[in-house]
């Protein structure tokens, strides 16, 4: 057996409710999941039926008998049958699960389970010896480990001879933790369900190789048809056509145009069946209404992948996306990729394929970028400008509506093609977005991705929200998930292609030590104020560097920003950018270059170039007053440094640079294992609220203080009263002086309407304090709470994002909270490096440090808390909202003082296995 993915295809809309390893359930199907075998074909995965019987009785029959040994350790065919007839009648509700795997719509294997203890089971396999080689093994266990894992198995057992290598080999290179011992020749396997790191990073693997080869027909095809192309010049299949042929296609290429015997120079055929030859590529532009019985010809011809250009579909209303449906339904019968409907097309610049199969106006020109956008005029717009001042494009797809090839599956792709230096992406939605985050995180230790997301709004906010709630937006969760995987949120696309040309092919800032030189020393002042925009440093320069800048060029500002004066000579310019680079004093360098009549900008170019040949800092060049200089410049082994038109450019790309680089160069961090919470209380609490609550509400705060007990969060004591005596006798338990809040309601925040009084500190006080907040409020309701600890106040909590899921916050808490607005955001999971990210680099971060001599807190204690915050999300997932201000730290610990939770009747849905039984 060798390698399968394990996610459906088109990662950003897969078919079936199958749980990720961060938990999210990707897009509900009917009738199963699609994945990618390791030869890139299309493998469908389901529930078995009772009517499998006869299509796996006929798999024992055609074991050889090697296999027939090695899956049931004797020759007995009988045995087999009887198995299999157990496998069909066995009942699902007894814990019983067994997979099938088709391929071209026939069952070509089994994996099952069987329930042996409350958390283990006993797996099996059986993988038509027709199939062997193709990574339906390894394909069948990592889903049978998703599905025990949904259903609370933790271990997986197998017993399997020594001889048996190709099991053996799919359980060992599975990832999947495991432990075996021979004994009398059988190899005894458990399988830990658990994602490990291990386990992702190899289900990614096998992914990205299987990607590649499924993407093979589309972006390296051999044999071209279009369909649909026209006689007359300006129809979208004939631009297509004429790109082709502009841009040199290496393969064959044909028309489809049942009207035409050719089209132009290229020859026509009534339909792509006819075509001669193997047709790799199809690239469909004929009306919506005919595209799906286009597909079905291209499958039955053989075609690998086609890309679909006509508009239609689910962009044009409900109708449009059954149509949609069914050109995915279509495709997946044959295993053939789809990219589009509704695009601009796709580019590979690989001088051996040399393929431009849209209908843009821009020659595309070879670069490194890998570029994918949804919109085709953004694409148009970046292929354009990338083109024009570099770094060019290794492959271009046009994502359009995405039925089936989604950003993710190119992040795979690009991830080890040896062309692509940076990923571009331009994205107006997520069908999946934790697993683009978990991808990322692993493709951007290689590779840097820079993001184009569009739809920047507030428009999420809720009036009468928690303060973690109201902050939250649709963006806030976009940036947390870009945060945590390394990706680079870029502005604008000109942002974007500015980023990718600093990066393709140089060297990585090692720290953020910026240095500055030219001969203008008003552009050399711009860039050092950019710097402070881009969390740079511009250092001050050593005695010896600085005095060799002047023994040496005769600066006459041998500071940094180094101002050599207008007159500066190439020679000079040279000087200067050698002295810097052997410092030992920058770890990145903009060259600010004034062009005037006194001066050659060809010879100018060439001194940077000498100077630069062979350094690990990166360089990049300002030109200033030089419309009609190269945009960059090549060195002697063939790299280049970008030239930008304003000195604040260059300055922003490198401070995405340096961001990037200080992520990546990172560990990439653990979840701890927290302790001693109460899951079967936490459950318990909900449980409760929400069978008097149908459809769902705000806990009243002592169940709210209970439910913090349960995820081990403290909680300064307090006691809820209904009337003065109460309030009076709830004071006494709990020591004075004592905090008085409303607990009317439906208030959620308390000091905006007089529901907080703070030090009271006897009987009096209290009872003054009561009359005149109830009176404020009108209602008697209060809690009595101990005053806490003076300490730096804190707010955090979380927001479950529809499509994101939870969505931790930590700010700068109290009265201030929306004032400041000081706060960090991080999705799940949440790893010990990036709780501390977040809680450091909050503007309040010195308070917590010990600011001017005060005691610094307890951070660790601050951090526990919002691990536990972590996992009271993955415990309820009927947690809709958690407020936590106060969430006082002081040296001694952390304590929350005020604790709102929004519970929705969000009870966990069937399983995947369950779901699709047939």
């Amino acid at each position: 057996m060798t390698s399968a993915t394990t996610g459906p295809v088109g990662g950003d809309s897969g078919r079936a409710r199958v749980p990720t390893p961060e938990g999210t359930p990707s897009q509900p199907a009917p009738a199963g999941w699609d994945a990618l075998a390791s030869d890139g074909s299309v493998v469908h995965l389901r529930p078995i039926r009772r009517d499998d019987e006869a299509a796996l009785m006929a798999i024992n029959h055609r074991l050889s008998d090697r296999s027939v040994y090695l899956r049931f350790f004797g020759l007995s065919r009988l045995t087999a049958d009887e198995h299999t007839r157990h496998l069909v009648e066995a009942d699902p509700a007894h814990g019983h699960v067994a997979l099938v795997a088709e391929v071209d719509g026939a069952v070509a294997g089994v994996a099952s389970y069987e329930p042996m203890r409350a958390d283990e089971a006993e797996m099996a396999f059986l993988i038509d010896d027709t199939v062997h080689g193709r990574g339906l093994g390894t394909l069948l266990l990592e889903q049978l480990a998703a599905v025990a894992r949904e259903r609370g198995i933790r271990h997986l057992h197998a017993d399997t001879l020594a001889e048996n290598a190709p099991m053996l080999r799919v359980f060992l290179d599975s990832g999947f933790r495991e432990v075996h011992k021979l004994d009398s020749g059988l190899v005894e396997l458990s399988l830990d369900t658990a994602y490990s790191a291990r386990t992702l990073d190899r289900m990614a693997e096998r992914e990205s190789a299987a990607e590649s080869r499924s993407l093979r027909p589309l972006l390296s095809p051999r044999c071209i048809a279009v369909i649909g192309a026209g006689r007359k010049p300006g129809g979208v299949g004939h631009e297509v056509l004429l790109n082709l042929l502009d841009g040199g296609f290496t393969g064959d290429l044909y028309a489809v145009n049942p009207k035409a015997d050719r089209i132009g120079d290229i020859t026509s055929y009534p339909s792509v069946e006819d075509v001669p030859g193997h047709v790799d590529l199809a690239v469909i532009a004929v009306p919506a209404a005919q595209v799906a019985r286009v597909i079905e010809d291209c499958g039955r011809a053989g075609a690998g992948g086609a890309v679909v250009l006509s508009a239609g579909f689910s962009e044009s209303g409900a109708d449009g996306r059954l149509a949609q449906q069914k050109l995915l339904e279509i495709a997946r019968r044959y295993s053939l990729r789809l990219i589009g409907p509704n695009c601009l097309g796709i580019v590979n610049t690989d001088p051996a394929v040399r393929l431009d199969a849209t209908f843009a106006n821009v020659p595309p020109m070879a670069g490194s970028l890998g570029l994918a956008a949804q919109s085709g005029a953004v694409g148009i717009a970046v292929l354009d400008h990338a083109g024009r001042i570099g770094p060019g494009v290794s492959e271009f797809v046009s994502l359009g509506n995405k039925v089936d090839v989604s950003g993710n599956d190119l992040l795979l792709h690009w991830w080890n093609d040896p062309r692509t230096d940076v990923i571009g992406l331009y994205l107006e939605s997520f069908g999946n977005p934790r697993k683009f985050g978990r991808l990322a995180r692993l493709v951007g230790r290689k590779k840097p991705v820079l993001v184009v997301k569009s739809g920047r709004s507030t428009g999420g906010r809720r009036a009468g929200a928690s303060h973690t709630a109201a902050a939250a937006t649709p963006d806030t969760a976009v940036d947390a998930l870009f945060a945590q995987s390394g990706v680079l949120r870029m502005e604008t696309l000109e942002e974007l292609v500015d980023t990718a040309r600093a990066l393709a092919g140089r060297p990585l800032p090692k720290g953020r030590r910026l240095g500055i030189v030219g001969n203008a020393g008003g552009a050399g002042v711009l860039a050092a104020d950019a710097a402070v925009a881009a969390e740079l440093d511009v250092p001050e320069l050593s005695a010896a560097t600085t005095s060799e800048l002047v023994k040496r060029t005769g600066a006459v500002g041998a500071g940094n920003p180094v101002d050599l004066g207008a007159a500066a000579t190439p020679e000079t310019l040279e000087s200067a950018v050698g002295i810097l680079l052997a410092s030992g004093e920058v770890d990145a360098l903009v060259i600010s270059y004034a062009a005037t009549r006194a001066g050659d900008v060809d010879e100018t170019y060439a001194a940077i170039a000498r100077a630069a040949a062979g350094s690990e800092i990166p360089i990049l060049v300002n030109c200033l007053g030089a419309p009609g200089a190269a945009p960059q410049i090549t060195l002697d082994d063939g790299s280049k440094l970008p030239v930008y038109t304003f000195p604040e450019t260059a300055v922003r790309a490198l401070g995405h640079a340096c961001r990037y680089a200080a992520w990546r160069g990172r560990p990439q961090g653990v979840v701890p294992e927290i302790t001693d919470m109460d899951e079967d209380g936490a459950r318990a609490i909900v449980r409760h609220y929400l069978n008097s609550h149908r459809e769902g509400g705000w806990l009243d705060p002592a169940r709210a203080e209970q439910l913090m007990l349960c995820a081990g969060i403290p909680v300064v004591a307090a006691l809820t009263a209904s009337n003065r005596d109460a309030a009076l006798d709830a004071a006494d338990r709990v020591g004075y002086p004592v905090v008085l809040k409303t607990a009317a309601p439906g208030i959620v925040h308390k000091t905006d309407v007089g529901g907080v009084k703070l030090g009271l500190r006897d009987a009096a006080e209290l009872l003054r304090a009561y009359t005149e907040l109830t009176a404020a409020v009108g209602d008697p309701h209060v809690v009595v709470q101990a005053m806490a600890s003076t300490g730096v106040e804190l707010v955090t909590g979380l927001v479950r994002d529809p499509l994101f899921g939870p969505v931790l916050m930590v700010g700068s808490g109290g009265i201030l909270t929306d004032l400041l607005a000081d706060r960090r955001w991080r999705g799940l999971p949440l790893t010990d490096l990036d709780a501390t990210d977040m809680v450091r680099s909050l503007r309040c971060a010195p308070l917590l440090a010990g600011y001017r001599g005060a005691e610094s807190a307890d951070e660790a204690a601050v951090l526990d808390v919002l691990h536990r915050i972590a996992w009271l999300a993955e415990a309820v997932p009927e947690l809709a909202e958690l407020d936590i201000n106060p969430l006082t730290a002081t040296p001694t610990g952390a304590e929350a003082l005020d604790v709102k939770v929004r519970l929705t009747p969000a009870a966990p849905e069937p399983d995947w296995y369950s779901r699709h039984l047939g």
